[in-house]
């Protein structure tokens, strides 16, 4: 199931933070570079985040998954974060964490997510939903960073 995360909720935003660093570290082994800005987070930069949190929890109430989103621009909205815990990878949680953004997001001209260039897992599940790659940046000596985009039908936008 898939819910808005009550940030205010103390023991729900540790277990969202266990899951960051979980999630995260392993996309730093699997980039080459430690320093993904998540991995910085806090249990209290986490509480005070400007992201509206989405969680996937289990049948038995596990937060197993997330997804994060910013409107960062008017018309624009911004993936932040994507994580699901490493024993419920390539059961399509992502999948539908992201069919879940786009279903109660429609009206956004926009939708942007970041990952690293060789995070090809990450690049093909945003490449499925139509992100195409538009700006690529060197983060730090070798570590390549891609941005990608996706544009909204525009007979989708305000209906």
């Amino acid at each position: 199931m898939i819910d808005k995360l009550d940030m205010s909720n103390e023991s729900l935003v540790e277990e969202l933070f266990q899951l960051q660093q979980i999630a995260y570290r392993l996309e730093a082994q699997l980039i080459g570079f430690e320093e993904i800005p998540p991995l910085a987070d806090t249990i209290a930069t986490l509480k005070r985040s400007s992201d509206i949190f989405y969680g996937y929890t289990s049948e038995e109430g596990r937060l197993i998954g997330a997804i994060a989103v910013e409107e960062e621009f008017p018309g624009e909205l911004t993936l932040t974060r994507m994580m699901v815990h490493p024993d419920f990878f390539r059961q399509g949680i992502a999948t539908r964490l992201i069919a879940y953004i786009f279903l109660h997001y429609p009206n956004f001209k926009t939708y942007k997510v970041s990952t690293g260039t060789t995070n090809e897992p990450a690049m093909r599940l945003y490449q499925n939903f139509g992100f195409v790659p538009f700006r690529k940046e060197y983060v730090a000596p070798g570590v390549e960073l891609t941005t990608l985009r996706r544009q909204a039908d525009p007979k989708a936008i305000n209906r």
